[in-house]
């Protein structure tokens, strides 16, 4: 059932799918709030809803303590790095914000009495003992590795959300998002679907990790969104969490190979050895997404990989015109996904 009109904060709200998710809300009619401290999130992201009378941003640190004049209605915190070179970045602030984050988070649902969402991330499961991965799955994670600031800080926050949730009674929603791709995902992202369109459209080697043989699942972010907003609006009782990914799986070597397949390139594939506590399998039991909201992904991989080759040709023809694009030095032989 669609949320009544009313003045939503989002979380997080310039980046990748934070942006995708604020056009989805104005264009329902909602007023949008958007607090990012650009630091992955772009300006760019969301120029296009600043012509609306009905979307508004403000540029602070998640990790700080917020006060906000009027109430909102929904609270969605997606504020966190999301790919590894950019949460290995900095890795305590990456605490920071997935931590100190959900705390201030939880607190403004408090003063407002709103629902908040968490965008938590299938990196709960870790390398997986069981697979597919089921929301009953503990997750196998390393606790002290070069991914466990983002990996913990996330496990720490579903903590903190169910704690506030029983504590306080503050009305949760908690989503573990798999990976997914799209427009508006920085050039230099550094994982899988975006290393490999950017060099292949360059006709550069695309690098993968190990023997290519590990798998991911790729969901569109329209479809993310859409499941997004569903698990907000269903009853108080669906705390989640819900997986929300497209439970389709490729090895990352056969993905390798649908790019070039789809862009025409003359890439070849070079093989490098994995990164520390790279994830051998990874597909979502979307089950109780399925139950619970009604939800499953409906744009084919293919199709939605022939909408992000798009961008990014366009991205590459005219930088200038690049939703995200971040402007560190990494090279994309250096990213991991």
């Amino acid at each position: 059932m669609p949320a009544r009109l009313g003045n939503l904060l989002v979380l997080g709200g310039a980046g990748f799918v934070g942006s995708h998710l604020c056009e989805r809300l104005v264009s329902e009619g909602h007023h949008v709030t958007c607090v990012d401290n650009l630091a992955t999130g772009s300006l760019a992201n969301i120029r296009h809803l600043m012509k609306t009378n009905r979307f508004s941003m403000v540029q602070c640190d998640v990790a700080k303590p917020m006060k906000f004049s009027g109430k909102f209605n929904q609270i969605y915190n997606l504020a966190c790095p999301a790919s590894p070179p950019a949460y290995q970045a900095d890795p305590i602030q990456t605490v920071k914000t997935s931590v100190l984050g959900a705390i201030n988070v939880l607190e403004l649902a408090r003063e407002h009495d709103a629902p908040v969402f968490q965008a938590s991330t299938s990196e709960i499961y870790g390398d997986p003992l069981h697979h597919p991965q089921h929301e009953a799955d503990w997750g196998n994670v390393n606790p002290i590795g070069p991914r466990a600031c983002y990996d913990e800080g996330k496990r720490c926050a579903e903590t903190l959300f169910f704690d506030y949730h029983r504590v306080h009674g503050v009305s949760i929603r908690i989503a573990r998002i798999f990976n997914t791709y799209g427009p508006r995902m920085a050039i230099n992202d550094g994982r899988v679907v975006s290393n490999f369109i950017v060099a292949a459209l360059q006709d550069k080697p695309i690098t993968v990790y190990g023997t290519g043989a590990q798998t991911r699942s790729f969901c569109y972010v329209d479809d993310l969104v859409d499941g997004i907003v569903r698990l907000m609006n269903a009853p108080d009782d669906v705390t989640g969490p819900v997986n929300l990914g497209n439970p389709e799986e490729f090895t990352v070597r056969d993905f390798a190979e649908l790019v070039i397949s789809l862009t025409n390139s003359r890439s070849e594939i070079v093989y490098l050895p994995l990164p520390t506590d790279d994830p051998r399998q990874r597909r979502p039991d979307i089950g109780r997404a399925a139950e619970l909201l009604g939800w499953r992904p409906t744009i084919s991989v293919e199709a939605g990989v022939r909408r992000t080759i798009a961008y990014f040709d366009a991205i590459l023809q005219r930088p200038d015109r690049a939703y995200c694009v971040n402007q560190s030095n990494v090279e994309l032989s250096q990213l991991s996904y």
